[in-house]
């Protein structure tokens, strides 16, 4: 049966955009403001604190992995971090990747794998939607091996070296969320997934997108009644069936017309609608566009679509 974190996860396209090894000593804080690129952090030593904007700070010590799908502000700092009205830390390269930061007379106090990507995919934000704002493990031996092959491949100008990068992400990206769903806490798709009958209703939906699903139906593979399933799934999910179901619809539309080899009509049987133009009404509602200026406003060769 196909895995619904897996589909996600290969949808979004994360591509590796740097990282680094991050030495520290003394009193230091980084800030950053980000565009919404997902950031993730490894400590190897040592302890630190971070803070993503609106939250409270979280300590981390070694073993801990941090992950940030959509970062737009955050701070690293020292756990004893300079006073608010201290100039922040400016990071001092020291090798290729290498950095150091802080006071360097004193001892060190943190050794961190840090990681920047991105999400190639047109619909990333309605994606990354779904999954938590903010993922915190401890103890995370796995994610910290798969941080250490990203880095060490990211420095390495090996045939095949973008195509290793994106496939050691998404791993990275299925590790931490699956491991995630032990513990799921705000709605999306990590807590309807962690719920054994919501789950198969998902899996059903991501298994056959092309079927008319209705709740009732949903409600029957879940083995709930409809309100309850309709209850129980938009609380959990943070969508109601439907909207999911669109939702993933338009998501898988759009990496088939960023390929450019389906016409509309195929597209449109792919994903459960009768024709061309009913998927066309439907895309355009759902996106605000028509799906020939989702082509052109997305930066790909225009070239016509026949529809057939």
């Amino acid at each position: 049966m196909i895995d619904p974190l897996s589909c996600i996860v290969t949808l979004l396209q994360p591509k590796a955009a740097f990282s680094k090894v991050v030495h520290a000593a003394g009193k230091w804080r980084i800030r950053r403001e980000e565009i919404g690129n997902p950031f993730y952090c490894v400590v190897l030593e040592g302890s630190c604190e971070f803070t993503l904007k609106g939250d409270e700070p979280i300590d981390l010590t070694a073993g801990d992995f941090v992950l940030v799908p959509e970062a737009h502000a955050f701070t690293v700092a020292s756990s004893h971090a300079p006073a608010l009205d201290e100039a922040d830390t400016v990071p001092i390269k020291t090798a290729a990747s290498t950095y150091f930061v802080g006071e360097a007379e004193q001892e060190l106090n943190a050794h961190l794998l840090i990681g920047h990507c991105q999400f190639e995919a047109p619909d990333s934000k309605i994606l990354v939607s779904l999954l938590p704002k903010l993922v915190h493990l401890r103890e995370a031996k796995r994610l910290t091996t798969l941080v250490e092959l990203v880095i060490e491949e990211s420095l390495a100008q090996r045939p095949g070296r973008d195509s290793v990068l994106a496939r050691l992400l998404e791993i990275l990206l299925i590790e931490a969320f699956r491991t995630k769903m032990d513990a799921p806490e705000v709605p999306g798709l990590l807590v309807g997934l962690a719920d054994e009958r919501l789950a198969i209703a998902i899996r059903k939906i991501h298994q056959d997108v092309s079927k008319a699903w209705t709740i009732d139906q949903l409600a029957k593979e879940a083995s709930l009644s409809r309100s309850s399933f309709f209850q129980r799934f938009s609380k959990a999910v943070g969508y109601t069936p439907m909207e999911y179901v669109i939702a993933w619809r338009m998501a898988i539309a759009k990496d088939l017309l960023r390929r450019q080899t389906f016409t509309m009509a195929t597209i449109a049987e792919r994903i459960g609608y009768q024709s061309a133009s009913a998927f066309s009404s439907a895309f355009s509602k759902h996106t605000g566009q028509a799906p020939s200026k989702f082509l052109v406003e997305d930066g790909l060769v225009e070239r016509k679509l026949q529809e057939v």
